[in-house]
């Protein structure tokens, strides 16, 4: 029976965002608004640290690879978003709701490992800065980024797996903008406890080491910087990792909000929050990164000098 009734349910149709045909176009133009910037932005950093010599350094090859994760992260939700704002009815395909899982939880946990990466660059530049060169080598770099992919795409493979080995055959409406794992749960007909198991022990083992990573990082940090007598020193000190701490408050304090309350207390409003979540927190990064890096802002003035000396 189950098997017969799977094979009903071929589609998708997503509730969005919502039913008012004037706040969609506003909501349209918008998240393309967004959706540019986010782009322009992280593919500008990306550009940026590949010309500017001076930002050939293992934080700005970490952050390459974050810029890239965000930029295909708004990518996995934002065109089918824009897409279905113009559209009554919003129908997604199993293959491609499979698809967006995959990428989307793909992007997330890449997202959060690689800030786990950064606070331990963070670590090392500030608490062992005459063994930096040695510890932070090409080798171990790329060492880094390649697990927290790899870790990434075992995540991925597993929840999207789990959800789709599932049988749907009752309603087809996901109450939400896109394909993520809580809303297709409930659309089940099947025993989901060993899903919602998965998706608690998979995203809190992910979640919570790298958060401890960061934490711990932090910690030394701070306790290092403290030891420094000078004010000038401790400034210093706290301006290499203020960005990087900004981004990390975002990110987490955003999860904490969607994810440690009760069940009871969801409502609507967690579809806004998820908007912050998927769309706004990528275009925010490269601000992040621009506005409060001064690296990064050297880099930039020196690109623009060098470019209108030229002209």
């Amino acid at each position: 029976m189950s098997k017969n009734n799977r094979t009903l349910v071929t589609e998708f149709l997503l509730a969005g965002l919502t039913d008012d045909a004037s706040l969609q176009i506003v909501l349209f133009v918008f998240f393309l608004h967004v959706y540019m910037f986010t782009l322009l932005g992280n593919v500008g950093i990306i550009l940026l640290i590949r010309v500017a010599s001076q930002l050939h350094t293992p934080m700005y090859f970490f952050l390459t690879h974050l810029s890239f994760i965000d930029a295909c992260y708004s990518s996995s939700i934002t065109p089918n978003t824009l897409s279905n704002l113009l559209k009554e009815r919003k129908v997604i395909s199993i293959k491609d709701c499979g698809v967006q899982l995959c990428v989307f939880t793909f992007c997330g946990s890449a997202e959060c490992l690689l800030l786990g990466v950064m606070a331990y660059d963070r670590y090392v530049a500030i608490c062992k800065p005459f063994h930096y060169i040695l510890i932070m080598n090409n080798t171990f770099c790329i060492q880094l980024v390649t697990s927290a992919y790899i870790v990434s795409l075992c995540n991925a493979l597993i929840h999207t797996i789990c959800t789709f080995h599932l049988s749907f055959c009752e309603s087809n409406v996901i109450n939400h903008f896109y394909c993520d794992v809580p809303p297709l749960l409930e659309l089940s007909c099947s025993d989901t406890t060993v899903n919602e198991l998965v998706l608690i022990v998979v995203v809190g083992l992910s979640g919570i080491v790298s958060l401890l990573s960061i934490l711990i990082s932090y910690v030394y940090i701070l306790t290092n910087i403290l030891r420094i007598d000078s004010t000038k020193g401790k400034l210093k000190a706290f301006s290499t990792c203020s960005s990087h701490f900004t981004a990390v408050a975002i990110l987490y304090g955003t999860i904490i909000f969607m994810y440690l309350r009760p069940n009871s207390s969801y409502s609507n409003h967690d579809k806004v929050v998820s908007v912050f979540y998927t769309m706004a927190i990528p275009m925010l990064n490269p601000l992040i990164y621009t506005l409060r890096n001064q690296d990064v802002k050297g880099a930039l003035r020196n690109i623009v000098k060098q470019r209108l000396r030229a002209h």
